[in-house]
């Protein structure tokens, strides 16, 4: 391999085929991301190949954990006038056009994560070659930031996959992994690590035709048929933002409808983007992801091989077969048989819907363990058993008997205190708590709880667990309910107050979606349980009395989806249909209140370190409307 150009994050060679190959690794960094300098050596090494045409070129990543993650946020966030915020665009979108029309076959050799900026620079190539790995991950998450795929992405994905599969991506931010990536037809291969580069040459020297949409998804891109697409996108935009909280998502259909893709053909588009608040809302919001992501860097994950789980309901099974998806050794203990069993059963559903050797090699990995054989050579004993302080402290000292001195015993409690469970312990420093939230597989957040004494290794061994497993982690100070339980207590008793003074529970819910919320309080009682919802109110508020509302409905066993009814009526795990009623006034800041009030008393005691990290542990851990940045954030820019 001759080196042509060594650039500070590109290395530009050639091989004995006369296939030039460009490898971007950007130093001091941990991914690779598409800076403005970044970009300028990129068009030096075209400039260079410009001079010297190869047999062709393949662009692949030198850093191990993937591709390129996007473009530098840091100097996206740092725009302050629009147009700073049109030159980056143009920057982008200049050069991807270029490199979309050179002379020469161009392939992105792609493995692992895939987004944004980097997903347009690869379909800017004219093939693409996906490396299986345990996590792919290609998406264009700009929505998610409030901005649009000014790079091309607008353009070219509707134009190689369909627009209606290019709108989902782009509406949602959804990634995909490798089976669907190929499914849907992102990528022309997915090959084995050890034959991805022949693979790269052998269809770079092939010269076959670029891949392009087709049949019905090549006639939808055209014509009125573009119409119909555009208001059906609408249609559902409309339908899961009502009020039009997220203004990138329209505007990704207009850019495409009646720009061809691109944003620069009407400033105003990129003016109103940059100069909206949910813009600059959720701007921060992926810098508070990012915080608590570095939480999961602190300890050594690499020692995490092992996880043993007891306790197979909901809750235990949840955390087991997400340990075992994410590639830990993970074994399921329970007094019964049959819980064990259901747990598996749900396990598989979850497991299904990976390619078929991700899918048997998670099964492979989930081990019903009733007899508790792994506590002996576990890293990380959790507990999610039912929430009884003498059947937790029994069973650990049981559990504590067998570990390993340097394994790390934790609870899943929500409510109970650390203080109190690890009085019968031996060594009570290596006790935390590491707090999930249900379903497991679909909340980012677990909060690791400190309590005074704790070995600050274990806090940080349990941050890189979680930080392992993919989750956001969350360092909290043990008190009732810690950060995220602590705030919705109050948020969700001030619901059902209202439902005891005559609201209809629909219009509760509807006010708080209107506000933002992804659900309303009341079918979030519904959803958790109303006998939990009643439990963890009496621990968290003793001696208050319950709301009437739901009290009657506990006693009449009337529970929410788990038993079809509660204050919906549910089927298939779905409630009854809301009706369309007027919301009085005021009533969304009556309701939302007590949650930021609560959320303002858990930073003044210390539970948690910093405002930023109370906004960040109620987004991710409550859904609290992103665009707001946070209960204290919209408190700070309300007042």
């Amino acid at each position: 391999m001759q080196t042509l150009l060594q650039l500070n994050n590109w290395t530009l060679s050639k091989d004995d085929q006369a296939i030039a190959h460009l490898v971007i690794d950007c130093p001091e960094r941990s991914v690779n991301a598409l800076s403005k300098q970044v970009m300028e050596e990129l068009a030096q090494a075209l400039d260079y190949l410009d001079k010297d045409k190869p047999a062709g070129l393949i662009i692949r990543s030198g850093k191990s954990n993937g591709f390129i993650a996007g473009a530098d946020i840091a100097e996206f966030s740092s725009i302050s006038q629009p147009k700073e915020g049109q030159a980056l665009i143009e920057r982008g979108w200049n050069l991807f056009n270029r490199l979309s029309q050179v002379k020469y076959p161009t392939l992105a050799l792609i493995h692992g994560m895939c987004l944004g900026g980097g997903l347009e620079l690869a379909l800017a190539c004219r093939y693409r070659v996906l490396v299986d790995s345990p996590k792919p991950s290609l998406a264009l998450p700009e929505v998610m930031l409030g901005i649009y795929p000014g790079w091309g992405g607008v353009k070219r994905l509707p134009a190689l996959i369909g627009p209606q599969k290019a709108m989902d991506m782009m509406l949602t931010g959804r990634s995909l992994d490798a089976r669907r990536a190929k499914s849907y037809g992102l990528v022309d291969y997915v090959v084995a690590p050890r034959v991805a580069l022949q693979t790269a040459k052998d269809i770079v020297l092939s010269k076959r035709p670029a891949a392009r949409a087709k049949g019905l998804n090549k006639l939808l891109n055209t014509g009125p048929f573009k119409k119909i697409v555009a208001n059906g996108a609408r249609k559902q935009v409309q339908k899961k933002d009502p009020m039009g909280h997220y203004p990138a998502t329209t505007a990704i259909i207009e850019i495409w409808e009646k720009h061809n893709g691109n944003g620069l053909a009407d400033p105003q588009i990129v003016n109103r983007l940059l100069s909206s608040p949910t813009t600059q809302n959720l701007i921060r919001v992926f810098h508070l992801q990012e915080r608590l992501k570095a939480f999961g860097k602190q300890g050594q994950a690499d020692r995490i091989q092992h996880v043993h789980v007891v306790g197979a309901g909901v809750m235990g099974g949840g955390i087991a077969t997400w340990c075992a998806l994410q590639g830990i050794k993970t074994t399921l203990q329970d007094t019964d048989y049959s819980r064990i069993a259901g747990a598996v059963k749900q396990a598989a559903s979850l497991f299904a819907r990976r390619d078929r050797l991700s899918a048997q090699a998670a099964r492979d990995r989930l081990i019903p363990d009733p007899e508790g054989q792994g506590i002996d050579e576990a890293d990380i004993v959790i507990e999610a058993i039912y929430e009884n302080l003498e059947a937790k402290q029994a069973l650990y000292k049981q559990l504590e008997a067998r570990m390993k001195p340097e394994a790390i015993l934790a609870t899943n409690t929500s409510s109970l205190s650390l203080v109190d469970l690890r009085t019968t312990l031996e060594r009570p420093e290596r006790f935390v708590g590491i707090h999930f939230f249900n379903p497991v597989s679909k909340m980012p957040l677990v909060e690791v709880v400190n309590a005074e004494g704790t070995d600050p290794q274990a806090i940080a061994q349990a941050c890189a667990f979680v930080g392992k497993i993919g989750k956001l982690a969350l360092p909290v100070q043990d008190t009732p309910g810690f950060l995220v339980n602590a705030v919705l207590g109050p948020y969700m008793l001030e619901a059902m107050r209202a439902v005891d003074e005559g609201i209809e529970p629909e219009v509760i819910d509807t006010a708080m979606l209107r506000f933002g919320m992804p659900m309303g309080p009341i079918e979030l009682a519904d959803t958790v349980g109303l006998d939990i919802a009643m439990a963890a109110g009496a621990q968290l508020a003793p001696g208050s009395e319950a709301p009437k509302c739901l009290a009657e409905r506990v006693k009449q066993g009337n529970l929410g989806a788990k038993t079809g009814q509660g204050f919906y009526t549910w089927k298939d795990r779905r409630p009854s249909q809301f009706t369309q009623h007027a919301i009085p006034d005021g009533l969304e800041q009556r309701l939302v209140s007590p949650l930021i009030e609560q959320a303002q008393i858990q930073l003044d005691k210390g539970i948690i370190a910093d405002a930023d990290l109370v906004d960040a542990g109620v987004i991710f851990g409550t859904g609290f409307a992103p665009f707001r940045g946070g209960p204290l954030n919209y408190k700070a820019n309300k007042a």
